[in-house]
């Protein structure tokens, strides 16, 4: 049987190790941070989203602490897979499974890595920020081609990990995009949704068709089939949008429901999205002075879009 101690020592770890984050980054940036990385501004100046520069530990205060929100979305979710042992439940996104931890403890890392950026300004906190976004989306995509691919936990966390090890080191040599105009975090989010259209409508002529299901995603965030003719070294990545396709040789044997979870983290996420565009210095919403503060509240909704989804993924049973 198992005890209360051990079935939410996960859940502990996380508190822990979040705690001791906030130590470590008080501790580290006591007497500043150093200069500002090159695309950021010094103190008194409205930073790139919107809040003003402040001096001391968190150079962007509300934008930095509002990460908050996605450290507590991880650990509320670690505590529920603490339960599921409790109780006995089993499955890939239950009990202690490792790629239901890992689902959780990536939700955690976002809040972070966000903060680093926000709050140190500088050149290693911007790749924290950009790591901590692959290292999360990377997941629910690859859960979806491993269910089609027939792969096992560990071959879908050794995959995983040598994508973020490549990728951040990459990030950190070349910088963003990789020097090849790789946009992997837009690239992720797009292998996403065409996976999870697969997973629910699978059919051997339709992972030649599923590509396509990406350019309606480019579209969903401002990018035209038009804008990507014009400028193929920008975009020569819509080329990978079969990639999944090629990957989902089987049907999945689970379902789940859409209804509602999937849609609430969705709209949750497009609503963040949209909130995000107004959190910028040339937005006539922008108030650089402001305890509330468009990005902080992006930050907010995105954190409930990770719970969303992982109640949604959840919900997988055995196709009757």
């Amino acid at each position: 049987m198992n005890t209360s101690a051990s079935a939410y020592r996960p859940f502990q770890w996380g508190l822990l190790a979040s705690t001791l984050f906030f130590v470590g980054y008080t501790i580290l940036g006591w007497n500043g941070w150093g200069p500002p990385a090159a695309v950021e501004q010094a103190v008194g100046e409205v930073s790139r989203w919107c809040e003003r520069v402040q001096p001391g530990l968190f150079h962007e205060p509300v934008n930095a602490l509002s990460n908050l929100g996605f450290m507590v979305a991880g650990l509320w979710m670690l505590w529920c897979l603490g339960g599921d042992v409790r109780a006995g439940r089993q499955g890939l996104m239950f009990g202690h499974s490792p790629v239901a931890l890992l689902y959780a403890g990536a939700a955690i890392w976002l809040g972070p890595g966000s903060l680093l950026m926000h709050g140190t300004h500088t050149g290693w906190g911007g790749w924290a920020d950009n790591l901590s976004m692959v290292m999360y989306i990377l997941i629910p995509w690859l859960i979806n081609v491993g269910a089609m691919g027939r792969w096992t936990s560990i071959r879908l966390l050794s995959i995983y990990t040598g994508l973020v090890l490549v990728y951040g080191v990459g990030r950190g040599v070349y910088g963003w995009g990789l020097g090849i105009n790789l946009d992997f975090f837009g690239l992720s989010i797009a292998f996403w949704v065409i996976s999870e259209v697969l997973y629910r409508f699978h059919a051997q002529y339709f992972r030649w068709l599923s590509g396509l299901v990406g350019f309606a995603v480019a579209g969903i965030f401002g990018i035209t089939p038009l804008e990507m003719w014009a400028e193929p070294a920008r975009y020569w990545w819509v080329v990978l949008f079969w990639v999944p396709g090629l990957l989902a040789p089987h049907a999945p044997s689970g379902r789940r429901d859409y209804w509602p979870w999937f849609f609430l983290g969705m709209g949750s996420y497009l609503l963040a999205f949209a909130i995000w565009q107004t959190g910028k210095p040339a937005h006539p919403w922008c108030n650089p002075d402001s305890l509330i503060q468009a990005h902080g509240i992006w930050h907010l909704l995105s954190a409930v879009s990770t719970a969303c989804f992982f109640v949604f993924l959840r919900t997988e049973r055995k196709r009757a």
